[in-house]
């Protein structure tokens, strides 16, 4: 089975993601990055990466589930 994407909650509308924020040194295993912007929906999903970013107070938030992180 393969696990969930990755959700992490941010207050911001507009988010950049490399596939490899949390790997030390690891942007040559992530991929180019990409700024994403939070519509109406309250999320966005990134195109490579399939992470999710849910906007805190959104539509879309339902708190933290298991896995999720908050965005620094």
């Amino acid at each position: 089975m393969i696990d969930p994407p990755e959700t992490v909650r941010t207050a911001d509308t507009r988010v950049a993601c490399d596939g490899a924020t949390d790997i030390p040194g690891g942007i040559a295993l992530g991929h180019p990055r990409v700024w994403l912007d939070i519509g109406e929906e309250g999320f966005v999903e990134c195109g490579y990466c399939d992470r999710r970013f849910v906007l805190i107070g959104g539509t879309a938030d339902t708190k933290a589930d298991e896995g999720s992180r908050e965005a620094e």
